[in-house]
């Protein structure tokens, strides 16, 4: 007997983006493995809704695969998408959102996602808008979600003890890195004129918001920079070169003490704020680092520190949340809230021999090798067929 058609329907809101950082990262390549893996399966027809025209990298449509396009934008996951989900629930079987966010009394079984419970964790860190919403539209969407994505072991222990789910409920379906097209060494050497950055750096890249520490980086950056400083006195000019301190991403929310205080240090000429980074010119970014941070206080998974694997960048993280979990032993551990631990670790980065950076480089491969968008994917399309078993 042939299997009946699996009709599924994706909210892809999170993906339909153009300068992505964190879940839109997660929400874009989540649909670009689902769409490729789908292609020739004839057991799925999926249906992706939008409140707004798709951008151009966005999957083409094709038979099986095909974009739902409706307004008003105006509470639409709470009001538009639930309408029109109800007046089409014989059309659907499934409904996914790579997001925290299902829609409100949901007429048909779903899926919801979860990056990470920092709100919960650090509230004063967040708009008080955000944070109601937030907090009450997860707490809805992953009580009554028959199955929930998790992007890390972490968040999933976390999601389990918060909200009560069942263990068998979340799932773990971790991000990976893509490969990118490289910016031209034209382009490269044009994009480190333009912010004036030179070698050696330490480099930065997120998303610029409280708890990704970035006080505390800055104030283990000058650390740094003082014992060099004081190691180099007596040497030419050459060697007294500080390395510099790129932070780049875009300015998010809650950054006025952030910027004050980089603006307040003593090294501010060394320390580089060239803005949101597009993906061609990450790739010489991280290869010509000395190393990566990304110290925060709470992340849900922590997608640069595998870029920097990716390309060959030693990655230094916080030793909480996720984030060992994301660089396993090819990267180093620190204290986010102890600035001697992360100057410190910033020391062993910069003294770092040709045959140390290779161990860790080989570590960095092996740890890669654990995460793929098209695994995630298969994952999430798995247990979006066992709830299709469990209403058979």
């Amino acid at each position: 007997m042939n299997q009946k058609k699996i009709n599924l329907a994706i909210d892809a809101n999170e993906a339909n983006t153009i300068d992505r950082v964190g879940s839109n990262i997660y929400a874009f390549e989540i649909l670009k493995a689902i769409e490729k893996l789908t292609q020739q399966d004839p057991d799925y027809h999926i249906c992706v809704f939008l409140s707004s025209q798709p951008v151009a990298d966005l999957p083409t449509p094709r038979a099986g695969f095909e974009y739902k396009v409706f307004g008003p934008q105006f509470l639409w996951t709470q009001f538009r998408e639930p309408i029109h989900l109800f007046l089409n629930k014989d059309q659907y079987d499934v409904f996914f959102t790579p997001g925290h966010y299902a829609p409100r009394c949901c007429p048909i079984p779903y899926v919801s996602s979860v990056m990470d419970l920092a709100f919960l964790k650090y509230p004063d860190q967040f708009q008080q808008s955000d944070l109601i919403q937030l907090k009450h539209w997860t707490s809805y969407s992953v009580k009554h979600a028959n199955k929930v994505i998790a992007i890390s072991s972490f968040t999933k222990a976390d999601v389990v003890k918060t909200y009560h789910k069942n263990e068998t409920d979340v799932v773990v379906a971790p991000p990976a890195v893509a490969e990118i097209s490289p910016a031209t060494t034209t382009q490269s050497k044009e994009f480190f004129k333009r912010h004036r950055i030179r070698r050696p750096y330490f480099l930065f890249i997120g998303t610029f918001q409280p708890r990704k520490n970035l006080l505390i980086l800055v104030e283990a950056y000058e650390k740094f920079c003082r014992r060099l400083s004081s190691q180099n006195f007596g040497k030419n000019k050459r060697q007294k070169l500080l390395p510099q301190l790129v932070l780049a991403g875009k300015i998010g929310w809650l950054t006025d003490p952030i910027i004050n205080r980089i603006k307040a240090s003593p090294f501010l000429d060394q320390i580089i704020l060239p803005g949101f980074v597009k993906d061609e010119i990450k790739p010489i970014l991280y290869q010509d680092a000395v190393a990566s941070l990304l110290i925060g206080l709470y992340e849900g998974f922590g997608i640069p520190p595998l870029e920097s694997l990716q390309y060959g960048c030693l990655p230094i993280v916080s030793n909480v949340s996720s984030l060992p979990e994301a660089v396993g032993e090819a990267g180093i551990l620190v204290d986010p809230k102890n600035v001697n631990d992360i100057n410190q670790a910033m020391e062993t980065a910069y003294q770092q021999t040709a045959k140390t950076k290779a161990i860790y480089r080989k570590k960095g491969k092996e740890q890669l090798t654990r995460f793929s968008w098209e695994k995630s994917a298969q994952i999430i399309l798995n247990t979006i067929k066992s709830i299709i078993h469990e209403k058979a």
